[in-house]
């Protein structure tokens, strides 16, 4: 244990992979730095450290937590583990690359054939060790992970057998609190790594583009037929780079792979939830070693390509030959009034809100009297900022922005704007702009259910959210009426064909997807199941504090593309709940009023506004 104490290590990266690794060699007397980009989940980390349940039972605090790999500078540590998705290696790299020191050995904890290369090619192929880790799990909260499955052994070596000392001693560290790993040599590790990619490869773009569980996938023979060929054109491409897999390598994946629960493999998340994959490293890296070899690989090929399809999908993301076909396109689609001349917004006062939402990132901008000029709602895509930055151009070129606010989830890493305030202050600025005095604000989004209380001189009182479940709210309703095969513009008009009363019972996504099933197999018509998808989400918000005798108003995407909820919402409360025009631009609209409000308050005081980073939020 002594050596242990001594052992430096930084990780970079606090998913499953890098929470479940800190903890352990925490536990395994390390000194152990962490590295976490989300200021927020930062702080929390900060204070609680991380706990991990289930297959795994242990938690650990840090005394070192910071938001980017280049503020371990000074810590002179041993080892630097990268546990991140393979597309955020390089900015991982151009942050890391200042601790380079003489003892500093960089460790690829990543997905995917040659994912370390990019690392060694910063640090050098002797300084450059890959793990294959064999666990895996789920983030339940920003402190907490639920170990999902543990299947020893890991494996972690050098990739040019330069430093074996120092695999034998991650091994040994992570050996002793029993996390049972294997120090190999650079060969085993390539194979490995193979092997772990070719069962990645085999399920994860077919149930993104499918929309299938891994237990859905693997139910059906038709689809376990297409996994095998897929993993046998894997396997003929190995064995041309010289790795050999036993005889019965196929079939112990598809056992292997039979085991896998209902929930999604995590590029099939990505994929769904448009955000950046991993799929250059999975079958596209077959692919590129199949066409080294002139080995044909049209499974692997046509996946990969369908996967890159979709994630392109969005016109905003693309990059036009033109930057003012663009600009062109943008300006038309979000102009409220396509009667006004767009020149004319550069010679006055204009305020812009940005609402960087879980599922759409929503731009609004406002004149001098609060009145609407321009609304554009963009796919939220992870990193990818380029569809932003098109839409930001855009705003820029056309209108004269005075003061700029941003909010949502992403509002901490959106740096922009002048000021930052939570979606709570923005959607009670906007409401209070047409219904003035006491009232309750009911704003369903992609994933959460607020209810917002405001006193007369339209503060907010207070506000009460449902709990840490997405179930009711904007992504909820669009699974389930997926699984129903009720297309969700559709849902209203159905529903209020319906006088059935039955309310879905479950709002876990997961069952409530079984119920739905059950449902369809039952023989229920379209219009029962829509109607009682909206009851169960009437029953859920009912269950919320929702205050009598003042006026309710209701925004959020929810209440755009589902106005069926308000009705039997009206039916439940016995009151008229008003909706604010557009109200999935509520927010964003509040956060251009609350920049508006901050500009005036300036020039009346005839002193600038607070720098960005000096913006007190309130709720």
């Amino acid at each position: 244990m002594a050596s242990s104490e001594k052992t430096k290590i930084g990780i970079v990266g606090l998913g499953p992979v890098g929470a479940i690794l800190a903890v352990k060699l925490r536990e395994a007397g390390c000194y152990v730095a962490l590295c976490e980009r989300n200021e927020v989940r930062c702080e929390k980390i900060k204070k609680s450290g991380i706990s991990l349940e289930n297959v795994i039972c242990a938690d650990a605090h840090f005394d070192k937590v910071y938001t980017s790999a280049a503020e371990m500078a000074g810590l002179d540590l041993d080892f630097l583990i990268i546990a991140v998705k393979t597309y955020h290696v390089p900015a991982v790299l151009e942050a890391a690359a200042t601790l380079h020191s003489e003892k500093l050995h960089v460790v690829a904890a990543l997905n995917g054939i040659d994912a370390e290369e990019r690392i060694a090619d910063v640090f050098g192929e002797s300084k450059t060790l890959r793990m294959v880790l064999n666990f895996a799990g789920t983030l339940v909260s920003p402190t907490s992970v639920k170990v999902s499955f543990f299947q020893p052994p890991n494996y972690i070596g050098s990739i040019n057998d330069a430093c074996p000392d120092k695999a034998r001693q991650l091994a040994d560290l992570l050996n002793s609190v029993n996390l049972d790993t294997k120090a190999v040599d650079a060969f085993e590790i390539q194979k490995r790594s193979w092997e772990k990619t070719i069962l990645n490869a085999s399920l994860s773009a077919l149930c993104g583009v499918g929309r299938l569980t891994m237990a859905e996938a693997m139910a059906d023979p038709d689809t376990v037929e297409l996994i095998e060929q897929i993993i046998n054109e894997a396997v003929q491409v190995a064995e041309y780079e010289k790795i050999r897999f036993p005889d019965d390598f196929v079939r112990r994946c598809l056992r292997y792979l039979k085991k896998g629960g209902d929930h999604f493999p995590s590029l099939a998340l990505d994929l769904i939830n448009e955000r950046p994959t991993e799929i250059d490293f999975f079958n596209g890296k077959i692919v590129a070693y199949g066409r080294k070899h002139y080995v044909r690989t049209s499974l692997n090929l046509s996946f990969t390509n369908m996967v890159k399809a979709m994630t392109n999908k969005n016109i905003a993301t693309r990059i036009p030959g033109a930057g003012a076909q663009i600009n062109k396109r943008i300006l038309d689609k979000g102009l409220v009034n396509k009667n006004l001349v767009p020149a004319s917004f550069r010679n006055s006062d204009c305020f812009l809100g940005v609402d960087l939402g879980s599922a759409y990132t929503k731009f609004t901008v406002i004149d001098v009297q609060g009145k609407p000029l321009f609304r554009y709602a963009l796919r939220s895509f992870g990193n990818d900022k380029a569809g932003q930055q098109n839409v930001m151009q855009t705003i820029a070129a056309n209108f004269n922005i005075r003061f700029s606010c941003a909010t949502g989830y992403g509002r901490k890493h959106f740096y922009e704007t002048d000021l930052v305030k939570t979606e709570i202050n923005c959607a009670a600025a906007a409401v209070s702009q047409f219904f003035p005095g006491e009232k309750n604000i009911l704003d369903i989004g992609g994933e959460d259910i607020k209810i917002i209380r405001c006193d007369r001189h339209d503060n907010v009182e207070n506000f009460y959210m449902n709990d840490k479940c997405a179930a009711g709210t904007g992504a909820f309703l669009s699974e389930i009426a997926e699984r129903a095969q009720i297309a969700v513009d559709e849902m209203s008009s159905l529903a209020a064909q319906s006088a059935h009363d039955k309310p879905l019972n479950s709002f876990c996504t997961v069952f409530a997807k079984t119920e739905i099933m059950n449902w369809i197999f039952e023989g229920l018509r379209a219009e029962d199941i829509a109607r009682g998808i909206y009851l169960s989400i009437a029953g859920k918000i009912a269950k919320m504090r929702l205050d009598p005798g003042i006026p309710t108003v209701m925004i959020g995407g929810v209440a755009a593309y589902h106005p069926y909820l308000k009705s039997l919402l009206d039916e439940l409360f016995h009151k008229d709940i008003q909706v604010l025009d557009a109200p999935q631009y509520a927010v964003s609209y509040g956060a251009a009023i609350l920049a508006r409000n901050a500009f005036e308050r300036s020039i009346t005081n005839g002193q600038p506004q607070l720098p960005r980073e000096m913006e007190t939020i309130s709720i």
